[in-house]
């Protein structure tokens, strides 16, 4: 039985990026608030010192700062006449563990979402017709729109203290800037980062063809800054450690270097780490959540009542515990009805890397961060006609040298012995004149892409593991194809004497890292049928219920995502603040 405490204005359920914003802005509103992280405490002058944070062994392989699978994993299989097995150690996606979640290890690359990523299903239904979309492609538009969500993009930018050139200012294009993007009405807070050489010839050489090359926007901040709350962040000093790694130096954007030293000195903020939420409790009716019950790292559970709950967890887990909590109707992808699983998206990653004359060129690899370099967006979404080629979506093309850590990288051209001298020799010729131009393309939702909860695994407290159905759709595959060529020819034109193009081919495989840009399951729209939350992100069938993440994205842009999760965290706050608590019960009819 557990132990009731005592009730709180609000709980919030993870305590990374949108929990971090949501707690404090509710705390601002002189809410008291609660937050439940599953993970440790993790601080930056503790935990992610300069004296051990750049340990490539600790944190490029064992990951540290990445989720335990005996703490919890995921099944998974590519179709549904699959059986479903665990995870047995994360590959293809890298969840956090502790305080600041995965905005720890993050790269830093901090897009916003355009225009017509927003109404996405409109827009391609009234440029090619409704016909032209496949059958089983189940995107959605957000319920929401670019106009709605850009104060909250700026209040992001501006907490994070974002590096970058803005491309379109009050619908005046800005040269040096993306021409693709959606109107700004203030400029980046920073400007953008150096560049080393390869950036640079990819930048020029991407001109000379016809492409329009800008800064990518970056979490890393370009020089000292104090942001809104008053927190000072530093420069990055291009260390190499960026992916996967903590930041020793404050220069790179999380919960930590942004929000957390002033919410924890409130006296009505409070966070229990190592506390794992088990369910949201709801009331007879099933209508208002009444609070969660969560266990301990001593295995003793405990009830938390509250007025408000705030799910702010990683987006495979926000769904689980939906699921768990019998709230909303699962997806069943026979008939296509159901919300909580729906629109499960990934990332369709895809790359061309290039072998350079090592006696001309030398990139000096190890010199660089998660979200340095250059990009252009012609290749994006749909920023090119789409009509003649047989599929929807692109990406975002970039040339962004995350720097050569010494254990794991090894540019060596295909023909190289798997070991020995030769093995050696390719390394060494290879290493300061090799480099890789990324594509981070779409992932458009599929009706046979879902989430539910596992009939067999369980994880160490009992429940099912959740389970995830994916597998790259034909569309998806096309569109790999085609950009990726297209990415090759820039590569070619760097002066590349080898190039190994790499498009996304055959099964999703959960071995290799891809991304962390998981989302969907939990979608936000405008219709409870086919959506879980609605614009504000609440609950549609739980007016006190918030849920905030990637699960809310019925499918995945070019883009990272988390320069729009963190906008969506200042829209439900401000929703809450300025809507719930004046008349708390559902903020959309229907």
């Amino acid at each position: 039985m557990p132990t009731k405490l005592r009730r709180t204005d609000v709980v919030v359920i993870g305590l990374g990026w949108s929990g971090a914003i949501l707690a404090n802005e509710l705390t601002d509103e002189g809410l008291d608030v609660v937050a439940l992280e599953r993970g440790p405490w993790r601080d930056t002058a503790r935990d992610l010192s300069i004296n051990f944070v750049p340990d490539e062994l600790r944190y490029g392989i064992r990951l540290d700062l990445v989720l335990r699978p005996a703490q919890q994993t995921f099944t998974v299989r590519n179709n549904a006449g699959q059986t479903a097995l665990p995870m047995r150690e994360f590959g293809s996606f890298h969840p956090g563990n502790g305080v600041g979640g995965a905005g720890v290890h993050w790269a830093g690359i901090t897009w916003r979402f355009s225009p017509a990523d927003f109404r996405l299903r409109s827009h391609l239904s009234e440029r090619y017709g409704a016909a032209a979309i496949p059958a089983d492609m189940t995107i959605q538009d957000w319920g929401t729109s670019y106009q709605e969500m850009e104060p909250y993009y700026d209040r992001f930018e501006y907490l994070a203290g974002i590096s970058g050139r803005a491309g379109n200012l009050r619908g005046m294009l800005q040269d040096g800037g993306n021409s693709f993007e959606g109107a700004r009405q203030r400029d980046y807070p920073n400007p953008p980062l150096k560049l080393t050489y390869g950036p640079k010839l990819f930048a020029d050489t991407a001109r000379s063809m016809g492409y329009r090359p800008f800064p990518i926007p970056s979490a890393l901040l370009s020089r000292p800054y104090i942001n809104p709350l008053g927190v000072a962040m530093g420069e990055c000093t291009f260390c190499g450690f960026c992916t996967n790694y903590g930041c020793a130096n404050y220069s790179k954007a999380s919960a930590q270097t942004t929000v957390l030293p002033v919410l924890m000195l409130k006296p009505n903020f409070k966070v229990r780490t190592e506390c794992e939420v088990l369910r949201i409790n709801l009331d007879k009716a099933g209508t208002t959540a009444t609070g969660v019950t969560y266990v301990d790292s001593s295995g003793q559970e405990w009830e938390q009542p509250a007025d408000l709950v705030i799910v702010c967890a990683f987006m495979l887990d926000n769904v689980r515990l939906l699921l768990l909590s019998g709230i909303g109707r699962p997806f069943d992808f026979r008939t296509g009805e159901g919300q909580v699983g729906r629109n499960f998206s990934y990332q369709t990653q895809n790359s061309a890397q290039g072998f350079f004359d090592n006696k001309r060129f030398n990139f000096n690899p190890f010199i660089g961060g998660g979200a340095t370099g250059m990009a252009i967006d012609e290749l994006n979404n749909d920023n090119f006609d789409h009509g003649p080629l047989g599929f929807f979506g692109g990406g975002s093309t970039r040339c962004a040298p995350i720097g050569a850590a010494p254990i794991l990288t090894r540019p060596i051209p295909p023909g190289t012995p798997r070991w020995g001298a030769g093995w050696k020799k390719a390394t060494v010729d290879n290493y300061l004149s090799a480099i890789s131009v990324g594509c981070e393309s779409s992932s458009y939702s599929n009706r046979n892409n879902f989430l539910d909860l596992d009939p067999t695994y369980t994880d160490r407290l009992g429940r099912p593991l959740m389970r995830i159905t994916f597998d790259f759709p034909e569309n998806d595959l096309r569109m790999s194809q085609y950009v990726t060529g297209k990415v090759a020819e820039i590569v070619r034109n760097m002066g590349a004497s080898q190039i190994v193009a790499r498009p996304r081919t055959g099964h999703w495989s959960v071995v290799p890292y891809q991304s962390t840009h998981t989302v969907g399951g939990a979608i936000m729209g405008a219709d409870p049928s086919s959506s879980v939350v609605n614009k504000y992100l609440q609950a549609w069938d739980v007016a006190n219920l918030f849920v905030v993440g990637a699960s809310a994205f019925p499918q995945n842009s070019g883009f990272n995502p988390t320069g729009t999760v963190g906008a969506l965290a200042f829209k439900a706050a401000d929703a809450i603040r300025n809507l719930y608590l004046k008349a708390p019960g559902p903020l959309v009819r229907t």
